[in-house]
């Protein structure tokens, strides 16, 4: 990286909305709270069924666990970790951690018990609320490791018997909130009036590809910036219905409940990614961020249906797809829409549009998509059929959120312009470099990575390469640390060539190219397992196991059909000449991907060394 510049960009919109900002994201829940007291704050399911909460409600439990925290002695800016899935529950603790005035360390329900011991021990976390007995289990077993724990408050799990209990449930903890608040009934409003600006709201580990998690430093002031930032684009309104899903441990689902608070609408919370479909349903939210793996998996599965159900109906969805496409086209160039294909587009839309719409809920404005790349062609292909994906980008490192499209405002294949108050700029090798309120501290307890990523006068360095068009919107092109050069000198982007072939297969699910320092381009591929399933049923093979179904030469045969599409489009070195189609998808649980979807890249090729470098024998 170098500190010359080829561009740069600044979002000074609104500016003074995103500076008259709350000092501290207690103040921005507790005003929230005196505003729309009434209004439903959070949905979430309890059985078969769903239950509300209002502000107020929401706002007297986060004063008695606040309370509570207060009552086991935590002080400013220490830590206090949740481990637990996404629920209610998890945010009414991660704002009555911050109303006593201690900082959220976040760990995901899926990290490994040696990992979670670690975070623990070097954020120095005095308390943990952990969801369940198998939070709780990783707890027990690595007890010696984490001394700074004196207390774990858990959500569903059995608390210690005695009055020396190390595990203890909501009840007792909400016991010695009302106690506390009993004898000084203003104490959680001394603990947010004494938070400063730049105190320590959160500690967010990132998952990383490779290495131990590095715990990144978010203060208040980066999460009342994001919401007011967010809130200053208009995208949304306190009318609005948001579904959540992401989890909470990632700053992506953070994020989107500091905008909350901000704008005032309603959230529901269910944090199991199966049940994604038919909660759409239920909820009809008008808007949902979500991971790019979810459209794509969203648009496979589509595709695959209406082309397994027979040759008539593929040929009526196909000719739909096709009108959509010229309608978007004409629309997003600015020009009219003749009345011959308008009049066509009303019947696609009645046979296959609107139905694809209903599959969400049929009130959706518009998806955000973030923490990866979307493919260009997915998202070109929900807009012909009448749903906008909006592109942002962020790291933890920027609390998330820096850039985003907007609905009367957006560019596929872009992230957006930055947000009010962001500066964006492009190093001569491409990098792009951030500045702005959302930046982080550092990162805790490692010096020498702050210095290498905060790279002076208030510039992060993203690892990312991208470039700036005339209007301003970045478009991310690969991450630095993934291109590589062929034995040939060419250099590839891999990323790009996945994404391509993600929209272009839909039975794929995830594609990992290979090359470095060798002559020709490979392909680790793996695919769906619901979209096989489908494909199945309609290729004699219903019933048969997913590995027997990957590895036929039907499939085999049907996967060269679409790297061969691909390569049609790709330069002589990027083209993939060699793949091998794995028996099994990848997943967060075998460690080949992050919790937020992302793939580590140098964990699958290890895993697969043999097998890539037999292909080059």
């Amino acid at each position: 990286m170098t500190d010359s510049v080829t561009s740069a960009a600044t979002a000074a919109d609104d500016i003074s909305v995103v500076e008259n900002r709350a000092a501290n994201v207690a103040e921005m829940f507790l005003a929230r709270v005196r505003e729309t007291p009434d209004s439903d704050a959070y949905r979430f399911p309890v059985g078969d069924n769903w239950e509300s909460r209002t502000w107020r409600q929401t706002g007297d439990r986060v004063e008695l666990w606040a309370a509570g925290l207060v009552a086991l002695g935590v002080e400013s800016e220490q830590r206090v970790a949740i481990a637990s899935g996404t629920r209610y529950e998890w945010i009414v603790a991660d704002l009555a951690i911050m109303c006593a005035g201690a900082a959220t360390t976040t760990v995901y329900p899926s990290t490994m018990a040696d990992d979670v011991a670690y975070i623990l021990a070097d954020s120095q976390s005095q308390i943990v609320f952990a969801e369940d007995d198998t939070q709780v289990a990783k707890l027990r077993e690595r007890r010696d490791e984490i001394s700074d724990v004196h207390t774990v408050v858990t959500f569903d799990g059995t608390p210690d018997e005695g009055d020396d209990a190390w595990v203890i449930g909501i009840e007792d903890l909400e016991r010695l909130g009302a106690e506390l608040i009993a004898d000084q009934p203003d104490v959680v409003d001394r603990r947010e009036a004494a938070i400063d600006a730049e105190s320590l709201a959160t500690l967010i580990y990132t998952s990383g590809t490779t290495g131990r998690p590095k715990g990144v430093r978010l203060r208040h002031s980066s999460w009342t910036y994001e919401g007011a930032a967010v809130g200053a684009q208009g995208i949304l309104n306190i009318d609005d219905v948001q579904f959540l899903w992401l989890p909470m441990s990632h700053s992506f689902g953070k994020v989107l409940l500091t905008t909350q608070l901000q704008v005032g609408f309603v959230t529901a919370v269910d944090g199991r990614v199966d049940k994604i479909v038919d909660n759409l349903a239920v909820v009809r939210p008008t808007f949902m961020g979500a991971a790019p793996r979810i459209f794509e998996k969203a648009y496979g599965r589509i595709v695959t249906m209406a082309h397994g159900e027979g040759a008539a109906k593929a040929k009526i969805f196909d000719w739909a797809c096709g009108v959509g496409a010229e309608v978007s086209k004409r629309k997003l160039a600015g020009e009219p829409v003749p009345r011959g294909l308008a009049l066509k587009h009303q019947v696609a839309d009645k046979l296959v549009f609107s139905k694809i719409r209903a599959r969400f809920g049929g009130r959706v404005r518009f998806f955000i998509s973030g923490s990866a790349a979307l493919s260009r062609e997915v998202a070109e292909w929900f807009h012909a059929a009448g749903v906008i994906i909006l592109e942002g980008y962020g790291l933890t490192e920027t609390s998330a959120g820096s850039f985003v499209n907007r609905p009367s405002h957006f560019k596929f294949g872009t992230v957006g312009p930055p947000f009010p108050g962001t500066e964006v700029r492009i190093a001569e090798d491409g990098e792009v470099l951030v500045r702005g309120p959302g930046i982080m501290d550092g990162y805790h307890h490692m010096e020498e990575e702050t210095k290498a990523t905060l790279v002076g006068d208030g510039w992060l360095a993203t690892g990312d390469i991208g470039e700036l068009d005339d209007d301003g919107f970045l478009r991310i092109t690969d991450r630095k640390k993934d291109l590589f050069k062929t034995s040939g000198g060419k250099y590839v982007a891999p990323s790009n060539i996945e994404a391509l072939f993600k929209a272009l297969c839909p039975l794929a699910s995830q594609m990992i190219v290979h090359g470095s320092e060798r002559n020709f381009c490979s392909a680790l591929i793996t695919l769906d397992p619901d979209a096989v399933a489908d494909w199945a049923k309609y290729h004699d093979m219903a019933g048969a196991s997913y590995s027997d179904v990957v590895t036929s030469d039907a499939m085999q045969t049907e996967i060269q059909t679409y790297v061969d599409k691909l390569n049609d489009r790709l330069n002589r070195w990027e083209t993939v000449k060699k793949f091998i189609v794995l028996e099994h998808d990848l997943t967060i649980e075998s460690g080949e991907l992050t919790p937020s979807l992302k793939l580590k890249r140098r964990v699958v090729e290890d895993n697969y060394r043999d097998r890539l470098d037999s292909l080059y024998s």
